[in-house]
């Protein structure tokens, strides 16, 4: 007899064999034991999961000579002809193949004949999803109201494929992907029954590579019997498959602990010639950060980690070395190595960067760089000063200090005004001075004012560039902003940029003012708009005119 392979050999035969998908063998079972059985199921779910085993496992309990039993004998004619794909009552379709409007026409015609030797007629048709528009179209009506003797099991890894009207002619049974725990524990068994010596720390491995996939398990057990000469070991697995050992990531993360950059970038070296895929590494490295977050939150609960037991304790003890915002600033920085090897044709680089960055101390990051701000503290008030003597410059444009700032008389050695002191007394030449100044005085220095603001904070300047003088009454000028640019509003009112603002204000215009900003309720402002300088630069560019809404 020819060898058979672990994915057909212990592929399941009764529901209590599926692994994984309790809810689903649980649904089935009560809906034969009530006779409440659906005439379509649609199984969704990723591969290798069970989903046609299940489909089989179905048209089994259906038309066993018992049936519709929860256990199918598997010894009876109908039972065997299933299992052997003899059977002429169970049909199964690949959609892939089978996806045009003829082949469903004479699925069509065939649903009226009754079945040959069972009590019910099974179509299994896989990938579901792979049938075109057309052919759905021609089985809806047979969905909805087939034969009484008749039974539909779609299968799909898609599901969201599958158009709205056959979903809602079908029961729908979601099918997850199967845990880790659950898949050793399978392997176990298979290995127990082909007396077959192979290590647990392999089984985890296989586990972790199979991305919830029983069938791709078994595969690769299968192929690494075939490949080992004895025992298979996880050096067999690692070469085999070319997966990032677990205890090289344990070790990056170690030297990322002890700020070691220069052991990091060793190991990176050492996995690299071993010929092992950046790609892989650094999805590992991410997967790793997640179980370090979950197993410092749950304290190591295996059921959150999914991993062996002794596997979560180690991830537990490392976890206590990392504060929650490190894996955070950790994870975050693999994932933009991520976007940047996108952009690069080399993952090493972003890789090495990466690994440099997660190695560095911050408070000794911080100690540096707080040295060049504190012997450089004086700079801002250097520049304020040359900023504050271009408007000296300017004819009839002296320096004033802002509101909310002592004034002093005006002499050759006077010391500069102090910020947030207490106002004492407001010259009368200064209430004079407001007076006299008018909107369209403050109009003719905006721009400068906008100018000067974007040389010591653009975004100040950007958003007051919006806004529009529209008013001043005494002391206070309001500036107007159009209903979509509330966020530029809100954004000046906060008070440093509103006492920058104010500050720039006085220095332009020789006196005191304060600044109100407000939203106009018109959607657009119209009449000072056209006479802003960048809307009239705009408009003389182009030809154009201003066209109010």
């Amino acid at each position: 007899m020819s060898y058979i392979v672990f994915a057909l050999k212990w592929r399941p035969k009764n529901f209590d064999e599926i692994v994984g998908q309790s809810h689903i063998v649980s649904t089935l079972k009560n809906a034969i034991q009530k006779n409440r059985l659906a005439h379509a199921y649609l199984l969704a779910g990723p591969r290798g999961v069970g989903k046609t085993s299940t489909a089989r496992i179905l048209a089994r309990a259906l038309n066993c000579k018992d049936g519709p039993t929860q256990e199918p004998c598997g010894k009876c004619p109908s039972c065997a002809g299933i299992a052997n794909g003899s059977s002429l009552d169970v049909i199964e379709i690949d959609g892939a193949s089978n996806r045009g409007i003829d082949e469903i026409r004479t699925l069509r015609e065939n649903v009226k004949f009754a079945p040959v030797s069972g009590k019910y007629k099974v179509y299994i048709i896989d990938e579901v999803h792979q049938i075109t528009s057309d052919g759905f179209n021609a089985l809806l009506k047979t969905l909805e109201e087939p034969p009484e003797f008749v039974k539909f099991i779609f299968a799909t890894t898609q599901p969201q494929k599958v158009p709205p009207t056959i979903l809602s002619r079908c029961q729908r049974l979601d099918f997850r992907r199967i845990s880790v725990m659950e898949i050793i524990q399978q392997l176990e068994k298979i290995i127990a029954s082909e007396k077959t010596k192979v290590e647990r720390d392999v089984l985890a491995a296989i586990a972790r590579s199979c991305d919830g996939s029983m069938r791709d398990a078994e595969s690769v057990l299968d192929q690494l019997i075939s490949f080992a000469k004895e025992k298979v070991s996880l050096e067999d697995v690692v070469s085999m498959l070319g997966m990032i050992e677990q205890s090289s990531i344990f070790e990056i993360a170690d030297k990322i602990i002890q700020k070691d950059a220069q052991g990091a970038l060793k190991i990176l070296d050492e996995l690299l010639d071993m010929g092992k895929d950046t790609a892989i590494l650094l999805s590992e490295l991410i997967e790793h950060f997640r179980n370090l977050m979950v197993a410092k939150v749950s304290k190591g609960d295996p059921k959150l980690i999914d991993l062996p037991a002794e596997i979560c304790q180690r991830l537990l003890k490392q976890s206590e070395s990392f504060t929650l915002e490190e894996i955070f600033s950790a994870f975050s920085i693999l994932v933009n190595t991520q976007e940047m090897a996108k952009r690069l044709e080399s993952w090493r680089i972003p890789l090495e960067i990466s690994f440099v960055k997660l190695c560095r101390d911050p408070k000794h990051q911080e100690s540096k760089s707080a040295q060049p701000r504190s012997m450089t503290e004086e700079k801002p008030q250097a520049k304020d000063k040359r900023e504050s003597d271009s408007f000296r410059q300017q004819p009839k444009m002296n320096v004033i200090p802002a509101a909310g700032q002592q004034f002093q008389k005006k002499s050759e050695n006077a010391e500069p005004p102090v910020a947030n002191s207490e106002i004492t007394e407001i010259p009368e030449e200064i209430n004079q001075a407001n007076a006299n100044v008018t909107l369209d005085s403050v109009k003719e220095v905006w721009q400068k004012i906008i100018t000067n603001l974007g040389k010591i904070k653009m975004s100040v300047a950007t958003y007051l560039n919006e806004g529009m003088p529209v008013n001043i009454d005494k002391d206070v000028l309001t500036v107007s902003f159009s209903k979509n640019h509330s966020l530029h509003k809100e954004s000046l009112e906060k008070k440093e940029n509103k006492s920058l603002i104010e500050s720039n204000l006085a220095a332009a215009l020789d006196t005191v003012l304060k600044v109100n900003f407000v939203l106009s309720k018109e959607e657009k402002i119209s009449s000072d708009t056209e006479k802003h300088p960048s809307v009239r630069s705009a408009l003389d560019m182009f030809n154009a005119r201003l066209i109010n809404e």
